[in-house]
């Protein structure tokens, strides 16, 4: 099992969106969507419930946590609502983080698939905004400048990389084939094969652990992708990254 995840949107549509999105990156984690007022397709108005809260709920737990992600103020506070009605056993595995709908739902979603107990899934969708020029961004590659919320933990700016570590190194370099780049389902694809392995990673200099930090880089098709690893699993990481990157990701080039 893994942790589970509930997007809570005032839009049904954005609710069952999110939920979709994410799961192109997590395949074996539980999303559930608590979206509008409605209980079914087309009946929901914009608003929130707390009765879909409380079911969207229960659907993600499987017993190893749930992360609860929302968008505008009133959101939260179903959501913390419902968290006073829980039972105390379910409660002690529940989080409400304090992060961008979209950006932090994706970023949760790689890290729960990687298997990551209930705290450091909320840290990575907290952390999951990044601020960086938009002119850079290469298309079919968006990203939102903001910063974090209040609470949240700092995210990394482009091209912030892990602190040095020590050990053996390895490096490569390749020249991306797939149409697309790496963009967000390659990303999550290097970020989630690299979360387990012992060594501080960096891709085209910023944290190769990072689905955000990764999509932020923007390299579409054509550009090259430079992995510097350092630590026990070092060449581990880079033979990963570089049969990822020669095999397009499984995508057309």
């Amino acid at each position: 099992m893994s942790v589970g995840l509930v997007i809570v949107s005032h839009s049904e549509k954005i609710a069952e969106g999110v939920v979709e999105l994410a799961a192109q990156m997590a395949p074996d984690v539980v999303l559930a969507s608590a979206g509008g007022t409605g209980t079914g397709a087309g009946t929901a108005r914009i608003g929130t419930s707390f009765d879909l809260v409380q079911a969207a709920i229960g659907r993600a737990d499987g017993g190893d946590g749930v992360v609860i992600l929302t968008d505008l103020g009133s959101a939260v506070m179903t959501a913390e609502m419902v968290l006073e009605f829980l039972e105390p056993e379910v409660r002690e595995r529940v989080r409400l983080a304090e992060a961008a709908l979209v950006e932090g739902a994706v970023a949760a979603a790689v890290q729960a698939q990687g298997g990551s107990p209930v705290d450091d899934v909320v840290r990575a969708a907290e952390g999951a905004v990044v601020s960086i020029r938009p002119e850079e961004l290469e298309p079919f590659v968006t990203h939102a400048a903001a910063a974090p919320g209040a609470g949240s933990s700092a995210a990394p700016s482009v091209g912030e990389a892990p602190e040095a570590a020590a050990g053996p190194t390895a490096r490569g370099s390749w020249t991306l084939p797939n149409q697309m780049g790496l963009h967000a389902r390659p990303a999550a694809t290097l970020a989630t094969g690299l979360t387990d392995l012992d060594a501080e990673i960096t891709v085209n200099g910023v944290d190769g652990k990072s689905v955000m930090l990764l999509m932020s880089l923007g390299l579409g098709q054509g550009r090259t992708l430079t992995v510097e690893a350092v630590g026990p699993d070092a060449q581990a990481a880079v033979d990963f990254v570089g049969r990822e990157v020669e095999a397009g990701f499984g995508e057309p080039a």
